[in-house]
């Protein structure tokens, strides 16, 4: 067993809009179940194309426009498929750890005038409480052996590497950007180091 005390819990193939993969339930200590989606055989593979991905109700149920979640989450889905082998891993730290009624309550700041950063530190609250070892011992139960992430996010690829995940590479996440969460974006860029250069003017001309 993992020393985070995470252990595989069931495994089924899911025929799913993007194609079949394999969904692998694990569980933490606290009974947290984390989810890994799966294509073709990861075990023992270099270069694996995987993407970390939190959880988020709001975007990814509800379809709210205010961040780009559901997005990404559909972006990399799609990618996976489209390779040999490869994978999501489903992460259930909702708000960027903060979890949902702190996050509403955030939104509720963000709707006089607060962005994404400040909302969070006015409630007393870390900008970002994430934290990716779960995903570096779900990686080690697959037998990844190194991963190119799809991400924007360079802490989430120091954070990996701290865990002694090796990241080989980076992609970038493609999503554009709608008039909700364009200032949302920006913010992610300017105050947290977001790689979102590649989303061209879009977002230099809204800072």
């Amino acid at each position: 067993m993992d020393p985070l005390h995470i252990h595989r819990y069931a495994r089924a193939t899911v025929p799913t809009e993007y194609g079949h993969f394999d969904i692998v339930v694990f569980r933490d200590a606290d009974a947290v179940e984390h989810v890994a989606v799966v294509k073709g055989d990861v075990r023992g593979q270099e270069r694996v194309h995987v993407r970390v991905h939190s959880e988020c109700l709001t975007g990814e149920v509800l379809h709210s426009l205010k961040c780009d979640c559901r997005e990404q989450l559909d972006y990399a889905l799609r990618h996976i498929a489209d390779r040999e082998h490869g994978a999501v891993l489903y992460l259930r730290q909702e708000g960027r750890g903060i979890g949902l009624g702190d996050k509403i309550r955030a939104y509720a700041l963000q709707q006089q005038g607060a962005d994404t950063v400040d909302a969070n530190r006015m409630l007393g609250l870390p900008d970002d409480l994430r934290t990716y070892e779960v995903a570096g011992a779900m990686l080690r139960d697959l037998g990844v052996g190194s991963i190119v992430l799809l991400t924007n996010n360079p802490a989430k690829i120091d954070a990996l590497r701290a865990d002694g995940v090796e990241v080989a590479d980076r992609l970038p996440v493609h999503v554009e950007p709608n008039e909700h969460s364009r200032d949302y974006l920006v913010t992610k860029r300017a105050r947290m180091g977001h790689m979102l250069s590649d989303l061209g003017d879009l977002l230099f001309d809204a800072e």
